[in-house]
């Protein structure tokens, strides 16, 4: 399964890490993934989710339904 959020669609960033010489590595910022279950009311059942942080307040916010609508109409399975 690759590294992105469900809700908000973070995926890994790309750059360099640079030491005190300047000298350049090449890295990765991974998201703040988390794996979640939710019960959804409009479904009538749980649905389990790997989003993340900002994801989860996203969630807290709105609320599932609406989130679980707006990844349908994406069409995205849930």
């Amino acid at each position: 399964m690759s590294r992105y959020c469900q809700v908000t669609g973070a995926r890994p960033a790309t750059g360099y890490s640079i030491s005190h010489s300047h000298r350049r590595s090449k890295r990765r910022w991974l998201p703040n993934l988390q794996t979640k279950r939710y019960w959804v009311p409009s479904l009538g059942r749980t649905v389990k989710l790997r989003v993340s942080a900002k994801g989860i307040k996203i969630i807290d916010r709105v609320g599932i339904d609406v989130v679980v609508a707006k990844m349908r109409a994406r069409g995205e399975r849930v």
